[in-house]
């Protein structure tokens, strides 16, 4: 478990390099989950595989299952209809990583995991060598750090996945939040989900966060794009560089005074807003799940990017690293907020 002199707390378990819990304080110094997960291994080995999960070895939908590169066309595994989701059958969520190292200062504690993804796992080329660090420190920041390395030119795109609930760890919707994404532009959806690789703009939309609106207030909405994902379901594009680190969004929680604040090397971030959780699931301390009672906001290249030469590279070849960092900070909103 990583702790801070804050109060604040985060279970890892090195199944998945997923995040089991995370607990901080409340407007009132109580502390409470702000994640959804499991009580037990079993649990986890039946239940949605994504729930803090680690993904790869790309996250995100692959169209047809399938990408070019080098001219040589390669067949991935097809775990949605035809396409591929978040790395394929068993991605990186249900691999057993190696936790290498813990390292603890007087600010910061780290955990280090190691995974090695094998020639051909799911169809992706090359060895790909990933290792990952998660860290929490005094500022209330939850910093997660990916390198990766390869042995023939690939594809790589990382992302984490938890499901955050800051009113109360998802006993109820997610609905009331207060969100605000540094994006003027998404990525529309066919209804299989995918990018139609068109790239539309926010303003005066239902996508558009870019000042502080309830999650709710148009979710819905007979927006077609809304009707497709059952909700929010999409990349946004960051206002910055693509490898640059800088602010991505925002969220506030007024009843309980929690605020969560996330940054990214990545282009771009999913907003999912839990349209398929399962019904009636029941999650950690025996809280049972409902549709919606969690968002994620996943730092990301955008999907489908092997198909599509306008978005941002994802290929990694044997002379290069992959590195991307994301932080997730954790605060409490001031008295007239």
């Amino acid at each position: 478990m990583l702790k801070n002199g804050n109060g604040v707390q985060i279970r890892i378990m090195n199944y998945g390099a997923k995040v089991m819990s995370v607990k901080t304080p409340d407007r009132n110094g109580n502390l409470g989950e702000i994640c959804l997960g499991y009580d037990t291994m079993e649990e986890y080995l039946g239940g949605n595989p994504y729930l803090g999960a680690t993904i790869g070895r790309c996250a995100n939908r692959i169209s047809n299952a399938s990408f070019k590169l080098n001219n040589k066309q390669y067949q991935l595994s097809k775990n949605i209809g035809e396409d591929h989701l978040h790395g394929g059958f068993k991605g990186f969520e249900s691999k057993y990583w190696l936790m290498s190292d813990v390292i603890k200062s007087d600010d910061t504690e780290s955990v280090k995991l190691e995974y090695t993804s094998p020639h051909l796992e799911e169809g992706y080329p090359g060895e790909l060598k990933i290792v990952l660090k998660y860290s929490l420190n005094n500022e209330n920041e939850f910093l997660i750090e990916y390198e990766a390395e390869t042995s023939d030119t690939t594809i790589v795109n990382l992302t984490h996945h938890s499901f955050f609930n800051l009113k109360d760890g998802g006993k109820t919707d997610i609905l009331s939040h207060k969100l605000k994404i540094n994006a003027d532009k998404y990525t529309p959806i066919s209804d299989r989900l995918i990018p139609t690789g068109e790239v539309f703009s926010v303003l005066g939309s239902v996508f558009d966060f870019t000042s502080l609106k309830e999650i709710g207030k148009e979710i819905e909405s007979a927006d077609e794009q809304l009707v497709r994902g059952m909700g929010y379901d999409h990349n946004f594009i960051i206002n910055k560089a693509p490898s640059e680190f800088g602010f991505v969004a925002e969220v506030q929680e007024p009843e309980s005074g929690r605020k969560l604040e996330v940054f990214s090397s990545e282009p771009g971030v999913q907003l999912y807003t839990g349209n398929f959780i399962n019904e009636n699931v029941l999650g950690i301390n025996g809280v049972m799940y409902q549709k919606r009672s969690a968002f994620c906001l996943e730092t990301q290249h955008f999907p489908d990017s092997p198909n599509n030469d306008h978005f941002p590279s994802i290929e990694l070849g044997p002379d290069d690293t992959y590195s991307q960092r994301t932080i997730y900070k954790f605060s409490i909103l001031d008295n007239e907020a």
